[in-house]
């Protein structure tokens, strides 16, 4: 079977290295000028580095089995990770029990009640019974108010902007109930995994599978139109160079997100494009700062302060050892906007500006002198807005128009988006397509 997949990152290399292994002929498309989507590298001291950052979980298991196959599994590091909360000018540990204990923006009472809301989650199965509640409704009225207005209030709006009170309290236990479970039955510090020398890797030895096997794939090559025919796909419009033209398809698996794929198809209709229209997405935006000296001493600041305009302070040298690069230290200050925000229609250098007041404020030692290079990287769509009852709003995988299949990051609910469950996406694509 000749098979088009649009879109080169994680999920459709995947897709199309599963499709390869079985015998069909893949072809894969991607507008970028390399593979890789949201796990795209760029060069920091002459070695790769992920555009916005990644770790992976010790549950993530498709993706580690996927690593192995790859024969990437000596290359997979477990290492420990450093979580930390800011809130009112402070820093407060975020690793074990005894740090929440010792959380004091919040009273003894509620940091019991925030531990064991925690473990009840950690072994709470049935998510779908959260669907139809709030996150900010159930943790209001379980783990207390002022454990949402401090911690989890802030971080939801920080994330889903003006649509933090909507968000399904299904997503926020998938979020929880994975963190837990990456620390162990024990509650042992959390262990994060990271390829050495970027997840690049991963992306390197998937394209080298698929072409290996006979297949093809092309970058700087958009694709504008699939083309339909009797409610059946014959092929895709697009590409650039000597990839430019039609080229004919008997399946084709499309990764884009919603809005793009109702472009890419305008014959979809009904109650499928319905749910294509209704997709809403938070823009994320990742200012990597190159740094001399480190900000501060964890990997994961969570930022619970509405007044600094980014989320979250990943210091990626706090959890990968800076010698990968040359001695300095990897920063990255992100966020999630709507595409209307005035932090998502600056430049680098604009945002710097911005930014640099708040970073000085969680370490006053800090000078601009100490940044050397700084790079800005965006995407449209970072962030599904997942609200209640979110399941009934979700597209099939296989379309109304037969051959044509979607796999994006709207359908890897309860989860978060992630490098796994986009994994997990391409091997069921494909295999819901040979089946």
């Amino acid at each position: 079977m000749k098979v088009g997949v649009i879109g080169g990152g994680i999920a459709g290399l995947t897709a199309a290295y599963e499709l390869s292994k079985k015998g069909h002929e893949v072809t894969v498309f991607e507008k970028e000028p390399e593979l890789g989507g949201q796990v795209a590298t760029f060069a920091v001291a002459g070695k790769r580095l992920e555009k916005f950052y990644h770790h992976l979980f010790a549950s993530d298991v498709d993706i580690i089995k996927l690593a192995a196959e790859l024969g990437l599994a000596d290359r997979l590091l477990w290492l420990k990770s450093k979580v930390a909360f800011w809130h009112q000018g402070k820093i407060y540990n975020f690793v074990t029990p005894l740090d929440l204990l010792r959380f004091t923006p919040i009273g003894l009472i509620d940091r019991f009640r925030l531990g064991l809301i925690g473990l009840y989650l950690r072994w709470f199965r049935d998510w779908r019974r959260l669907e139809g509640i709030t996150a900010k409704e159930w943790i209001t009225k379980y783990a207390g108010r002022r454990n949402y207005e401090v911690v989890w209030g802030p971080l939801l709006r920080s994330k889903f902007g003006q649509s933090a009170d909507q968000v399904s309290m299904a997503w926020f236990w998938s979020k929880i109930h994975l963190r837990f479970a990456s620390r162990g039955r024990w509650m042992q510090q959390e262990q994060l995994g990271y390829i050495k020398g970027s997840f690049g890797l991963l992306t390197d030895a998937l394209a080298q599978r698929i072409l290996s096997s006979g297949g093809a794939i092309h970058t700087n090559s958009p694709v504008h139109r699939v083309v339909v025919e009797h409610e059946r796909v014959v092929g895709v419009e697009g590409g650039q160079g000597e990839a430019l033209g039609f080229h004919p398809f008997e399946a084709i698996i499309a990764t884009v997100p919603s809005p793009i794929f109702l472009d890419l198809v305008p014959q979809l209709s009904g109650d499928y494009a319905a749910k294509l229209r209704q997709t809403r997405y938070q823009a994320a935006v990742c200012l990597v700062l190159i740094l001399k000296r480190p900000l501060s001493r964890v990997y994961w600041l969570n930022i619970s302060d509405p007044a600094i305009p980014f989320v979250a302070a990943v210091e990626h040298t706090n959890l990968v050892d800076r010698s990968a690069y040359e001695g300095k230290h990897v920063l990255y200050l992100s966020n999630y906007v709507d595409k209307d925000s005035t932090l998502y229609r600056a430049s680098a250098d604009e945002l710097l500006a911005m930014y640099l007041p708040h970073i000085q404020r969680i370490n006053p030692q800090f000078e601009p002198g100490w940044i050397q290079d700084c790079y800005l990287f965006a995407d449209d769509a970072g962030q599904p807005i997942v609200a209640t009852n979110y399941c009934e709003r979700i597209p099939e995988h296989r379309t109304s128009i037969s051959g044509l299949y979607l796999a994006n990051t709207t359908q890897i609910y309860p989860e978060d988006r992630g490098l796994n469950y986009s994994v997990r996406l391409g091997i069921n694509v494909s295999k819901m397509m040979v089946d």
